[in-house]
């Protein structure tokens, strides 16, 4: 019995070494996206020599295991749907051991943002780049500048501005003396929320703007965003009474890629104004880009409302103030139209080498355009609306219908600097012949084709960080709206000779973000005004676009 006994302990005794090196361990962890959500369904393939291929899928947490793992080195492979495929490799595993590793999924949109950025101001506009969560080849991987008022990465961002000097562009101009602000926090890993205001305080007539909006990014790459914006304009005297603006706006827009060449934009804005009465307009808008071939994008865009131009330069108080876009108010005979609007546009853009041209056709109908005058009045005026800051005002012409086309050629100098030259021809409003009064002025309105030229140079002195843009359009005959209204391509250009430079301000290192200083000249010759006579027997002037000229600076963090 104890011979028996003897034989079993000497067999487990030598047994229990070669058990004990073949404890078995195991490979977990979690797999998130690039903002930290859990994502449910990933594969994980575990390869190695000594095993066969080994799946795993992650739960509703992200979380994913693989067990009875005998030790060695081991690689990982995870793929997800819309995403890039990530490895791991040279993932070590003890005896009995646990090896945890997350991994964070990105998407081909993550890639490309998380690059490097430098170049010219207007690359961006080509948009080569397929916006896609999947791995599709990459239509241009150009270098474009972060825009000036962006700190690194952070889940807290924000501004403060201090400008000084109207955009002279009649009525609902920003104020001669403004503060801005921006305030961006990411919430719930994949929401952004952000606030943003405007308050102006010249003359004495206060002015304020604010927008609230908020943008959650799917994981399947579109960013559906809500916006809520809140304005209000005290105004001087209008007719007989005292009228001050007030508008409330709710936009939605949407994006996302069907297939591997389709990408949709979409959205709408609901406004509401009382001015004189009450205005409702709803503005929807949207664009549809098929890319054709690498370097050849077809894009067709509608909308409802003319751009604003200040935004794609990075002004600080350009998503706040609303001084380019909404609402444009005009008056006649002391009762207050909102201007409506429709674009229609297809144009085919193609990049070769250092070389990107584009060629579009539009159509545009402008119901109660508000145009722009310079000038001051002694008398009530009944057809005008004066802006209390920049001694302009908004006159109300004739409907604008016409078609047109473009031509624009982008020449790349330097990796920092890019050149481009614009023609248009399409049809504007021109003074009539005999007009040489105010009151007559919209009667003898014409649609008239008329040629436009323009030319336009900026980028980024890789030294002193200095953005740049310097421009001259010039336009035939005596127009007083401007060739190609809603051109938003890399070729617009303000009338006549505009400057703008954005320059980091030296010596601020030591704050925690970064200080700028900002100016912005637009005709600076004081070109295209047209001379009429006011109902005071005072010359004023209809212009494209007045003299002005803006400069501040800018705090960002």
């Amino acid at each position: 019995m104890l011979r028996k006994l003897g034989c079993v302990v000497v067999a487990f005794g030598l047994a229990l070494p070669v058990w004990a090196g073949e404890k078995p361990g195991s490979i977990s962890g979690y797999v998130r996206n690039s903002t930290g959500t859990p994502q449910m369904g990933a594969m994980v393939e575990i390869l190695g020599s000594a095993v066969p291929v080994l799946r795993a899928f992650t739960d509703a947490d992200g979380y994913y295991s693989i067990r009875n793992l005998i030790p060695g080195v081991y690689s990982l492979k995870i793929s997800a749907p819309y995403f890039l495929t990530a490895t791991r490799s040279r993932v070590a595993l003890h005896n009995g051991g646990g090896a945890i590793v997350n991994v964070t999924l990105n998407t081909l949109f993550d890639a490309v943002q998380s690059a490097s950025w430098k170049g010219t101001p207007d690359t961006d506009d080509w948009k080569w780049v397929l916006r896609s969560p999947a791995n599709r080849p990459i239509l241009r991987l150009a270098n474009a500048p972060a825009p000036a008022n962006r700190t690194q990465e952070s889940d807290f961002k924000g501004s403060l501005s201090f400008v000084a000097g109207s955009a002279s562009q009649g009525f609902g101009s920003a104020s001669d003396m403004s503060t801005g602000f921006s305030v961006e926090k990411s919430l719930f890993s994949s929401g952004t929320l952000a606030v943003r205001g405007n308050v102006g305080y010249g003359l004495g007539f206060p002015a304020g703007v604010v927008r609230a909006s908020y943008t959650h990014k799917l994981a399947n790459g579109s960013e559906p965003e809500a916006a809520l914006t809140l304005r209000t304009l005290p105004s001087p005297a209008v007719g007989l009474r005292k009228a001050s603006l007030q508008a409330l706006a709710l936009t939605t827009s949407d994006d996302f890629v069907m297939g591997d060449v389709l990408e949709l934009k979409f959205g709408s804005e609901l406004q509401t104004i009382q001015f004189l009465g009450r205005v409702t307009a709803f503005r929807p808008f949207g664009s549809a880009r098929a890319h054709l071939s690498p370097n050849t994008v077809l894009e067709y865009s509608y909308a409802s409302s003319e751009p604003d131009t200040r935004l794609d330069k990075g002004f600080d108080t350009a998503p706040a103030d609303l001084s380019e876009s909404q609402p444009r108010m005009t008056m006649a005979g002391f009762t207050s139209a909102l201007e409506r609007a429709h674009h229609h546009e297809v144009s085919l853009s193609r990049r070769s080498g250092k070389e990107s041209v584009q060629v579009a056709l539009y159509s545009d109908r402008i119901a109660d355009p508000a145009l722009t005058g310079v000038g001051e009045f002694s008398s009530e005026n009944g057809d005008i609306l004066p802006d209390p800051y920049s001694g302009t005002f908004t006159y109300q012409g004739r409907e604008l219908d016409t078609h047109g086309l473009r031509f624009v050629w982008q020449h790349q100098v330097t990796k920092d600097i890019a050149a481009t030259f614009d023609y248009g021809y399409g049809g504007v409003l021109n003074m009539g012949p005999g007009a040489n009064n105010l009151q007559d002025a919209r009667e003898t309105m014409q649609v008239k084709n008329q040629q436009t030229v323009a030319g336009k140079i900026g980028g980024t002195l890789e030294g002193g960080k200095t953005h740049w843009i310097a421009s001259y359009r010039w336009t035939g005959g005596r127009p007083l709206t401007p060739v190609d209204i809603f051109d938003a391509s890399p070729g617009q250009a303000d009338p006549y000779l505009s400057f703008f430079l954005r320059q980091p301000i030296p010596g601020t290192g030591f704050l925690p973000g970064h200080m700028d200083a900002v100016i912005d000249i637009r005709n600076l010759l004081a070109q295209g005004y047209v001379p009429v006579m006011g109902e005071d027997g005072h010359t004023v002037y209809l212009v494209q676009t007045a003299r002005s000229i803006r400069g501040g600076v800018a705090f960002s963090f």
